[in-house]
């Protein structure tokens, strides 16, 4: 499974681009209660192309916290593919939350490109 960024563009521009790029190559699911509650925890870092997801049956005010997470991450909220918010998360320290029916925890700066109003998704390879 990979995920994909497909930026957003401006309907006005003379030039419509229709780029993608894959942000993570190697992405897991966090699909049971208990991945989903340890998320990112206790590891001692992740590879560069790496993402872990947490999928939901609907979208909803989610929170993420640092505690016991090592390193930075990059974490986007999406609501139906499009990206309602993107944050650097510090280690130990940080706890953000917004609306989403998908989270994506990257290592720090592979979300660099990623801003609200673009669309990810998680495709089968």
């Amino acid at each position: 499974m990979r995920l994909v960024h497909e930026p957003a563009t401006d309907a006005d521009d003379e030039v419509f681009d229709q780029r993608t790029n894959a942000v993570a190559t190697n992405v897991d699911l966090a699909d049971s209660l208990v991945s989903q509650a340890r998320g990112l925890m206790f590891r001692r870092s992740i590879p560069d192309d790496y993402a872990l997801a947490f999928r939901f049956d609907s979208a909803a005010v989610r929170d993420l916290h640092m505690l016991f997470v090592c390193f930075p991450i990059d974490a986007v909220w999406v609501v139906d593919g499009v990206v309602e918010r993107v944050e650097r998360l510090r280690p130990w320290r940080s706890f953000a939350r917004a609306r989403a029916d998908l989270i994506v925890e990257l290592p720090a700066g592979a979300a660099a490109d990623v801003e609200p109003g673009d669309r990810l998704k998680l495709e089968d390879e």
